[in-house]
């Protein structure tokens, strides 16, 4: 019997996740949280449940912002501002540095309660979303001790608003506050509705990491509490979320002086070529269209094939989509979680069963009884313009169409209104590197997918954002040119011959 065969006989067995640290952090904070201003937690006031979506059970209560605490958080956020900066580069760095070493501490505690509130797979929460954030954090503390010499005319903006969704709570929170705090600026911080949880453990974190009081402020709330951020006395925005709210803030912001970062919406292509390793290339769909329930901003939602392989490929990809394991989002051992909110799920189904195009095939991998679940979804056959094609789902559903020349890949790729991500699969090198920059797009990977570093600028163009967050491009985001210069030294004439 070979190896193969071994695993073929093998029966699966769950391997679920002790949650029980995290439940237990819970209790210790009381099951209801305030809001985190100038160093310490409000008392808790009226809000709303944050449940788990693989079984509906109440987590916690969250509070619910009024203007009184984002006007309090700015108020102390501005107060804190000019010594923060004053600290200088290579101590804000010792502060950054803390908040990583104790992410990494909590590591385990913030991937389980990453996974309760939010429905992703504890793989992919404790392999990818922790390690990121970690990694965010160590990589802005060392660019904080280089700000002095690598951008000596350039200063801290001030206060920023920050407002991250809820596909990647903990990572995206890293992404706006690192840099953030790296270049001096102090920030008032709204994670999403739905997945707040991790975003007050980090308040915690903060306190033990000795972040001064006013630098970090984090408060809670639907979209009523992101507007009266965007109006507030900030700085800056940086947001990310869908498309048609950062309109409303950009809109908001025009002609208030903010600086704005906006990371939006996409559709992404992934293009997969007729001399593509086709097995690999299947493997690099799964985790491009899969991964998070394919509630990712980036996630590779429009398969573009070329015509030769289009059916081959198609018969691989629905033998590998039948083999995904869906189930409890804390079992190690599953591929696909629950999706975040009833309101997401119903979205996803009422796009679906709106259309009418194409050829649908579904993953024959059985559906847990309860809880907020979708099954992967292939469907192929669909025109370039259909609304499948056009509009981001965010959940599960995967939408394919073909091509037949690398010119005609390009025009369908570029067929749509966003412009975030792309990948391009093909043994070629010289034709992946061909097509690469004629896609209208931020990032391009090539045979490969979701490669991300806290080192390299991700956003998007048209429709998918403004600016760039993460290496130089995300820092000089947080920084404006200083009003003034370090006087000159005063050089001797020239006594020479």
């Amino acid at each position: 019997m070979t190896v193969k065969d071994i695993f073929q006989s093998m029966d699966y067995g769950t391997a679920p996740e002790n949650a029980a640290e995290a439940l237990a952090w819970i209790v210790d904070q009381g099951g209801k949280f305030g809001h985190f201003i100038d160093g310490s937690f409000t008392a808790a006031r009226e809000g709303f449940d944050s449940k788990n979506p693989a079984n509906g059970n109440i987590l916690a209560t969250i509070s619910q912002a009024t203007q009184a605490d984002v006007d309090l958080a700015v108020s102390a956020a501005r107060k804190a501002q000019p010594k923060w900066a004053a600290l200088g580069g290579h101590g804000r760095a010792r502060v950054l540095y803390a908040i990583a070493r104790l992410l990494q501490k909590h590591s385990r505690l913030f991937a389980v309660l990453e996974t309760l509130d939010n429905g992703k797979p504890i793989r992919e929460s404790r392999d990818i979303d922790i390690p990121l954030a970690q990694r965010h954090f160590y990589y802005h503390a060392g660019m904080a001790q280089l700000m002095d010499s690598e951008l000596p005319d350039r200063e801290a903006l001030g206060v920023c608003g920050q407002i991250v969704p809820w596909n990647f709570p903990l990572l995206m929170l890293s992404w706006k506050i690192a840099p953030a705090l790296a270049m001096g600026n102090t920030v008032v911080l709204k994670p999403a509705e739905y997945t707040s949880l991790t975003a007050l453990l980090f308040a915690d974190i903060c306190k033990q990491a000795g972040v001064p009081d006013g630098v970090v402020n984090i408060v809670t709330g639907d979209g009523t509490v992101g507007e009266m951020i965007v109006a507030a006395d900030v700085d800056k925005i940086a947001f990310t979320g869908s498309t048609a709210v950062g309109k409303q803030i950009r809109k908001a912001t025009a002609g208030s002086g903010k600086a704005l970062t906006l990371e939006l919406g996409g559709k992404s292509p992934y293009i997969v070529f007729d001399d593509a390793d086709l097995d690999s290339a299947v493997e690099g769909l799964v985790d491009a269209i899969w991964f998070n329930q394919g509630q990712v901003c980036c996630a590779g939602s429009r398969l573009l094939v070329q015509e030769p392989i289009a059916e081959t490929f198609y018969a691989k990809l629905k033998v590998r989509m039948d083999k995904l394991r869906i189930g409890s989002p804390l079992d190690k051992s599953i591929d696909v979680g629950a999706i975040v909110d009833q309101s997401q799920l119903d979205t996803i189904i009422r796009m679906v069963a709106e259309n009418t195009a194409g050829t649908m095939h579904r993953s024959s991998a059985a559906l847990p009884e309860h809880g907020l679940f979708y099954p992967p979804t292939l469907i192929t056959g669909l025109h370039p313009a259909d609304t499948l094609m056009q509009e981001e789902i965010f959940g599960p559903v995967l939408c394919a169409t073909t091509f037949r020349t690398p010119a005609e890949a390009v025009e369908v790729a570029n067929n749509t209104r966003y412009g975030l991500a792309a990948t391009v699969w093909s043994e070629n090198i010289n034709l992946a590197l061909d097509i690469a920059p004629k896609l209208a797009a931020g990032v391009v990977w090539i045979n490969g997918t979701n490669m991300f570093d806290a080192a390299a600028g991700f956003g998007g163009v048209r429709e998918s954002g403004v600016g760039r967050e993460g290496g130089w491009e995300g820092l000089s985001a947080y920084t404006k040119a200083k009003g003034q210069t370090k006087p000159l030294k005063p050089i001797a004439a020239f006594e020479g011959n």
